[in-house]
C-alpha cells in the first residue's frame, strides 16, 4: 500500500487526522517513511497534527529533523502545523521560533501564534502580534477575531480601548459574520461590563440561544429589567422557553432585579430542571433575605423522586441564605447533612459562609473554636477563610484577634482591592481612621480599586467554575 499514490496516502493520513485517529496516522507515516523518499508538505503536515496529540513530543522533534533534511520545513502549511505542534508541547519559546523564521505568513500562520500565546496565558503578547497583523495589512478572519476578543476578556481590555478595536476589526472583515463571531463578541463586551455595545450587537442580530444568555447576563450584572423583560419576550415568540440553561439566566436576571416571585414562576415552569436551577432559585430566595423559603426548596430538591443532587454550590447557596436570615441551626444542619446525607466533604467557601454566619450573630467565640477544630482536623486557612474571620472580628469589636487575621490574609494576597476594603472596615468599625487613611493611601499608590460587591455563591462559582448563577 505505501507503494501507491502519494496525494490517496496523503488524504488517507488527513482522514486518520480528522477522525481522531492519530495513532493510526503515526504508523501510516512510519510505513511510508521507511518505503519511500517523496514525502512532501502534505505529508508532514497531517503528522505533525498526529503528534501534538500523541505523547512523547521526541516524536515531533523526530518529524521537524525529517523536515529539515527533505527540504519541505520551508512550506508555510507545515511551518504553521510545527508553530501548534511545539505550542501543544508546552515549548511556546519553540513556537515563536519557528514564526520567527518564516518569510511568508498567511492569517492561519498568524492565527496559530494568537493562539499558542493564548494557550499559554499571554494576552498582552497576542494584541500584539494583532497589532503587528494589522501594520502588515494581513486581512483578518473570523477565527482572528474570536482571538482577540478572548485576549481583551482575559485582559479586561475593553475598558481600556480594545473594545472599539475589536468592533472595527469585526465591521472591516470581508468574511461571512455568522454567529459564533457574534456570539463571541457579546460575551466579550458582557464580561467587560460594556452593556451598551453588547445589546447593540444583539438589536442587529437574529437572536439565537447563546446571545440571548449572554445578553441576560447583561441584564442581571447591570439590574436592567425593562431590557430583560424583552428579552423574555424575544425567548417566548422564539420558542426557546424548554432550553433549560437559558431559563436558568431568566431565572437569575429576575432575581437580581429584586422581582423573587417573577422567579419563582419561571423556575416552575421549567420542564427540565438541573441543579442549576435548584441552586438559582435557592441563592435567589437567600440573597433577598427569605431564609425559610430557601430551606423548603432544598428540602424539596432532596425528596423521593427528584432525580437531581445537590452539588458543593447548592450547599454553599443554602449556607448563604442561612446566613443572610441568622438561622445559625439550619445552616449548621445543612453542615452535617453535606458529610452524612450526601457523603461530600465541605469546602474552605463552606466554612467560610459558616464562620460568616456565626460571626453575624454575633457568636465570636463559636467562630473561633470552629476555627481551631478544623485546623487540629487539618483544614489549612484559605483567604475566604480568613476574611471571613476578619468580617467577624469586626462585627464582634474582635480588636486583638482581628488584627493577627488581617496580617494572615496579606501575606495570603497583597494585592487583592477585596481585602484592602475589609481591613479599612474593621478600622472604621474600631475608630482607627489613621489606618482607614492609610490603606486608601496604599491603595491609590498600587493603582487598586473596589471590586463589585459577589456572594458566597459567586465566589465559589469563580474559583471552582461549577455553575454560573
Amino acid at each position: 500500500m505505501c507503494h501507491g499514490d502519494l496525494y490517496s496516502l496523503n488524504s488517507l493520513l488527513a482522514s486518520y487526522v480528522r477522525n481522531n485517529d492519530a495513532l493510526a496516522s503515526w504508523t501510516l507515516f512510519s510505513h511510508m517513511h521507511s518505503m519511500r523518499s517523496d514525502l512532501n508538505a502534505f505529508t508532514f503536515t497531517p503528522v505533525l497534527v498526529a503528534c501534538s496529540v500523541l505523547p512523547h513530543p521526541e516524536r515531533g522533534k523526530q518529524v521537524h529533523a525529517l523536515m529539515i533534511k527533505t527540504g519541505t520545513e520551508s512550506e508555510t502549511v507545515t511551518k504553521t502545523a510545527l508553530i501548534d505542534m511545539y505550542s501543544k508541547y508546552g515549548q511556546l519559546g519553540d513556537s515563536v521560533r519557528v514564526f520567527d523564521e518564516m518569510g511568508f505568513k498567511d492569517v492561519v500562520t498568524w492565527n496559530a501564534m494568537l493562539t499558542s500565546f493564548l494557550r499559554h496565558g499571554f494576552p498582552e503578547k497576542a494584541l500584539g502580534a494583532f497589532e503587528v497583523m494589522r501594520t502588515e495589512r494581513v486581512e483578518f478572519s473570523e477565527f482572528t477575531l474570536c482571538s482577540v476578543l478572548k485576549a481583551c476578556t482575559f485582559l479586561n481590555a475593553f475598558r481600556q480601548g480594545y473594545s472599539s478595536e475589536a468592533m472595527e476589526v469585526y465591521c472591516n472583515l470581508h468574511c461571512r459574520k455568522d454567529d459564533v463571531m457574534l456570539n463571541s463578541l457579546i460575551s466579550g463586551c458582557v464580561r467587560n461590563r460594556r452593556y451598551d455595545v453588547a445589546m447593540s450587537i444583539m438589536s442587529a442580530m437574529k437572536p439565537n440561544i447563546i446571545a440571548l444568555t449572554s445578553a441576560l447576563a447583561a441584564c442581571s450584572e447591570n439590574s436592567d429589567l425593562w431590557i430583560g423583560k424583552q428579552i423574555h419576550g424575544v425567548v417566548i415568540r422564539r420558542g426557546f422557553t424548554s432550553d433549560t440553561q437559558l431559563s436558568n439566566v431568566l431565572l437569575d436576571m429576575y432575581a437580581k432585579c429584586g422581582k423573587i416571585v417573577n422567579a419563582r414562576i419561571l423556575f416552575d415552569g421549567i420542564p427540565q430542571k438541573d441543579v442549576v436551577s435548584w441552586t438559582s432559585m435557592i441563592d435567589a430566595y437567600g440573597s433577598h433575605g427569605h431564609g425559610l423559603e430557601a430551606l423548603e426548596l432544598f428540602k424539596k430538591m432532596g425528596e423521593e423522586g427528584n432525580s437531581v443532587l445537590p452539588n458543593f454550590v447548592t450547599f454553599l447557596a443554602v449556607l448563604s441564605a442561612c446566613g443572610h436570615s441568622g438561622l445559625v441551626k439550619q445552616g449548621q444542619e445543612c453542615l452535617v447533612s453535606v458529610q452524612e446525607t450526601y457523603g461530600l466533604d465541605p469546602g474552605p467557601e463552606h466554612y467560610a459562609c459558616f464562620i460568616d454566619t456565626l460571626g453575624r450573630t454575633g457568636q465570636i467565640e463559636e467562630v473561633w473554636c470552629m476555627f481551631d477544630y478544623r485546623v487540629k482536623k487539618g483544614t489549612k486557612p484559605t483567604p475566604a477563610i480568613w476574611a471571613a474571620l476578619l468580617n467577624a472580628c469586626r462585627i464582634n469589636q474582635d480588636v486583638r484577634r482581628g488584627e493577627v487575621v488581617a496580617k494572615h490574609l496579606f501575606e495570603l494576597v497583597p494585592n487583592k482591592p477585596g481585602n484592602y476594603v475589609a481591613l479599612s472596615n474593621f478600622y472604621a468599625a474600631i475608630g482607627r481612621w489613621d489606618a482607614v487613611d492609610n490603606l486608601r493611601k496604599i491603595m491609590k499608590t498600587r493603582g487598586l480599586v473596589k471590586e463589585a460587591g459577589s456572594s458566597w455563591v459567586t465566589v465559589a462559582c469563580s474559583h471552582e467554575d461549577v455553575i454560573n448563577v
